[in-house]
C-alpha cells in the first residue's frame, strides 16, 4: 500500500519499544482545512476568534492502494473518504521528547460512525 503524506511534517511511527518502524517525509503537497477567523473579544488583551471552518485544499481524489497521511481536520472534514489516516496524536498515541514535543506517534487514527 501507497502511502502519501499531505502534511507538512514529517511523521515518525514508533513501537512499543520506542524504535522508529517507519518515517513518511512530507510529500511537498499539504491538504488543509480553509478556515475564516472572526475576533469576537478578548480576555486580559488577548484576543479570541471565532472559527468558521470550510472547504479542503489540496486533498488528491482516491487513487487504488493509496492512503493519505493528513491532518486530524483534514480527516474530520472528510468522513466519507476512507482512505484517509492521521497521525494518532492522542495521549496514548503520541511520543514526546523531554520538553513535551510530539516527535512521533504510535501509529494513525480514522473516524468511525
Amino acid at each position: 500500500m501507497k502511502m502519501i503524506n499531505l502534511t507538512p511534517h514529517e511523521v515518525k511511527i514508533f513501537d512499543d519499544q520506542n524504535n522508529i518502524i517507519a518515517t513518511f517525509p512530507p510529500s511537498g503537497q499539504v491538504a488543509r482545512v480553509s478556515v475564516k477567523r472572526q475576533k469576537v473579544g478578548e480576555v486580559n488583551g488577548i484576543p479570541i476568534y471565532a472559527n468558521k471552518f470550510g472547504e479542503v485544499q489540496n486533498l488528491p481524489p482516491p487513487q487504488p492502494d493509496t492512503v493519505y497521511i493528513v491532518s486530524i481536520l483534514v480527516l474530520q472534514a472528510c468522513p466519507q473518504r476512507s482512505d484517509l489516516v492521521a497521525p494518532d496524536t492522542t495521549p496514548a498515541g503520541a511520543i514526546r521528547d523531554e520538553q513535551g514535543k510530539i516527535i512521533g506517534v504510535r501509529g494513525f487514527q480514522v473516524i468511525r460512525s
